[in-house]
């Protein structure tokens, strides 16, 4: 079983910065993508980065520039560098992991960001 804990959040004045943070912990394939989802209140759950084992990676138009994803695949974490965040930014973002594979899918718990403007 893979477990996913991010960190991270919390309330920020736009223009600022977030580094959202997480773990994965238990039987982790090498070959997965990791990535960061976000879900605003009354909209379906948006994809906003991915990143591969390899490195390679993924960022959605509407925060490309703004928002970096990186992981240390020796701690089997996942980083999402948020900067000068808008109010339109605020969401739950959760963490996922997908193991290339077989395709299993995992989801953290979620983390709230609320930008202010």
């Amino acid at each position: 079983q893979v477990q996913l804990v991010e960190s991270g959040g919390g309330l920020v004045q736009a223009g600022g910065s977030l580094r959202l943070s997480c773990a994965a912990s238990g039987s982790i394939s090498s070959v997965n993508v990791m990535g960061w989802y976000r879900q605003a209140p009354g909209k379906a759950r948006e994809l906003v980065a991915l990143i591969t084992s390899g490195g390679s990676t993924n960022v959605v138009d509407s925060v490309k520039g703004r928002f970096t994803i990186s992981r240390d695949n020796a701690k089997n974490t996942v980083y999402l560098q948020m900067n000068s965040l808008k109010p339109e930014d605020t969401a739950v973002y959760y963490c996922n992991l997908r193991v290339v594979p077989t395709g299993l899918t995992y989801w953290g718990q979620g983390t709230q960001v609320t930008v202010s403007s």
